[in-house]
């Protein structure tokens, strides 16, 4: 027996209702019964997850600071979301930039990722992972380091609508 994969993430927040709204709106979630923004709880579920849901909210109030984690205590740095093509980072790029959540992208060499805070300023991902058999030896030489994200050229090269990470993470 051994673990295949995150069920789900519990992030505590400021306000239950503006984050809900963000993670809904910008990236797309829905909002499952099973917690109250009124009353401080909420979960959500990713497009076309099949868990109960991925990620649970629970608010701390608008007193709350902001995390100290990697700056002066030890703490979780981002989570990632794994999206099926480059057309959707595409996507999400727009929306997150529109949204002003953006704060960066980068080539990762078998990895393409753009990374957002959500209203409380948690760091998350949102990756394409290249598929196996169009891996070269270039990707994962390139993999050794971090550059930066050139997504029209990937979509250049592998096209909107590729499918990523057959036989990686599937």
């Amino acid at each position: 027996m051994s673990i295949f994969r995150l069920n789900h993430a519990v992030l505590y927040v400021r306000n239950v209702a503006e984050s809900v709204a963000f993670y809904r709106d910008v990236l797309g979630f829905d909002y499952i019964e099973g917690g109250d923004a009124i009353t401080g709880a909420a979960f959500l579920r990713a497009p076309g997850s099949t868990n109960d849901h991925d990620l649970g909210l629970f608010q701390v109030g608008d007193q709350a600071g902001p995390s100290p984690a990697g700056r002066s205590t030890v703490g979780l740095y981002h989570l990632a979301w794994e999206v099926d093509t480059l057309g959707d980072l595409e996507d999400l790029l727009g929306r997150l930039a529109n949204a002003g959540a953006l704060v960066g992208a980068s080539d990762h060499g078998t990895t393409k990722s753009l990374y957002g805070q959500d209203p409380n300023g948690l760091e998350f991902e949102i990756v394409w992972i290249l598929p196996a058999d169009a891996t070269t030896d270039a990707d994962r030489a390139a993999s050794k380091r971090i550059g930066a994200l050139d997504l029209q050229r990937e979509i250049a090269r592998f096209g909107r609508s590729t499918p990523g990470g057959v036989g990686v993470s599937r």
